[in-house]
């Protein structure tokens, strides 16, 4: 009893924050967030109070919008609709911004980049991991932007 007490405990220690999620699913999820970063990055660029941050803003459009040109690609084989609407939480955070100005601004724009990357990086580091080929490929073909863009975001002065 005890050994697997133990044993069920290292699996739950061992087993990542995210498992890999089928390819349709974890397409149309990057597809939609690079829809997301695309727009908010339009704002950001647009409305950020630092040159700094305006940057990151051009950074995002330019970086996602490859990114998702990339996803659309896997997409179409794969016989995926590549969806055109943002996330939810995007949609909600682009609301917020776009009230804002100034320092206010640059701090909610690292606050959320911040975030969205972690969770966005662990999602693909465990499709890679683990994801149906083609999605894996694609997957650690865009992880070392993701991670720059999270290194850039915690850059953003306070």
């Amino acid at each position: 009893m005890f050994r697997k007490l133990l044993f069920a405990s290292a699996v739950l220690v061992a087993a990542p924050a995210f498992a890999a999620v089928p390819p349709a699913a974890f397409l149309q999820h990057a597809i939609q967030g690079d829809n997301s970063e695309v727009r908010l990055g339009r704002l950001i660029s647009r409305l950020g109070a630092s040159p700094q941050v305006r940057h990151f803003g051009a950074t995002l459009t330019r970086d996602h919008g490859l990114a998702r040109s990339q996803a659309a690609i896997v997409a179409r084989r794969m016989g995926v609709r590549a969806p055109t609407a943002m996330t939810p939480e995007a949609r909600s955070e682009y609301a917020r911004l776009s009230h804002m100005r100034g320092r206010a601004f640059d701090w909610e724009v690292r606050r959320y980049m911040v975030n969205d990357h972690r969770k966005d990086i662990a999602a693909f580091e465990s499709q890679a991991r683990g994801g149906e080929p083609r999605t894996a490929h694609l997957a650690r073909m865009q992880l070392p932007t993701l991670r720059k863009h999270l290194r850039i975001a915690e850059s953003i002065r306070r």
